[in-house]
């Protein structure tokens, strides 16, 4: 396998740092560009032998693919460039509003995007153990908690709403409710409850809970460190190489069945 030539745009957040990090580890990447916005205090740095640039586009010359944790706006922007460029790119960019899906649906159309709302490789399998397990015990009540640090600018997470969905997939039914408050009375059977808790330095925790008389399942994930994220996103970086163009996810990287983000449904 030829070295894929890897781009990080937001090199200089928390994401950016721990992508490089795993990147120049990586025996079958090349890290050949690191971006960050104009007036970051990243840029004009060396890291990893690599000047920071506030290029976007020049950024993209020549790489085989790229990453980007930046911003909702930033990442739908970035996704233009890259189509023109022709350059894969992977997304994990939370909070992306359904106009900006529509324009990396429309980015798709000339070069292959992976997005995701978590990059991590054990949490995409947990979207589908969480589907199967909805399909398996339909009576019961399905709730999902997120727990996050406080920096955190979105709530509930995008990994949250995925599980919902996946939720409701499994079942081909549902109805999400985003926190409870107030006299809301009796839960609703085709409720799927979703909630945010913020605080701390918390990377990312996530559990689904099937609740039925006398028992109850619970899936949980904890990420207890940016390298898992990280990791992943090389993973599908180096999966979207030679790709044809499309919108695809990391169940399409990993292999697993059912892809919704190809097609409006």
């Amino acid at each position: 396998m030829a070295l894929v030539k890897l781009g990080i745009f937001g090199a200089g957040g928390r994401m950016g740092q721990a992508i490089a990090a795993v990147a120049v580890k990586d025996a079958d990447v090349r890290l050949a560009a690191l971006i960050e916005s104009a007036g970051s205090p990243a840029v004009g740095q060396e890291r990893h032998g690599i000047v920071v640039t506030a290029d976007p586009a020049g950024g993209l010359a020549g790489l085989d693919a790229a990453i980007d944790f930046t911003a909702p706006e930033a990442s739908v922007a970035h996704a233009a460039l890259a189509a023109r460029a022709g350059v894969p790119l992977v997304i994990g960019t939370t909070g992306v509003p359904e106009d900006g899906v529509e324009k990396l649906r429309a980015a798709a159309r000339k070069t292959a995007i992976v997005f995701s709302p978590n990059m991590s490789l054990s949490a995409n399998v947990m979207f589908d153990v969480a589907e199967r397990v909805a399909g398996l015990l339909p009576g019961y009540d399905a709730e999902i908690t997120e727990i996050h640090h406080n920096l955190k600018k979105d709530a509930p997470s995008g990994t949250a709403k995925r599980l919902a969905e996946s939720v409701r997939r499994g079942r081909q039914k549902g109805r999400l409710v985003f926190g409870r408050e107030g006299l809301v009375g009796e839960r609703k059977a085709d409720e799927i409850g979703v909630h945010a808790v913020r605080g701390g330095d918390v990377v990312g925790d996530h559990t689904v809970l099937f609740l039925g008389d006398g028992e109850r399942i619970e899936l949980v994930h904890r990420v207890t460190s940016r390298a898992a994220f990280a990791a992943g996103a090389v993973v599908a970086a180096k999966w979207a190489v030679g790709q044809p163009a499309g919108l695809y996810d990391m169940r399409d990287v990993l292999g697993l069945a059912k892809n919704d983000l190809r097609g409006k449904k």
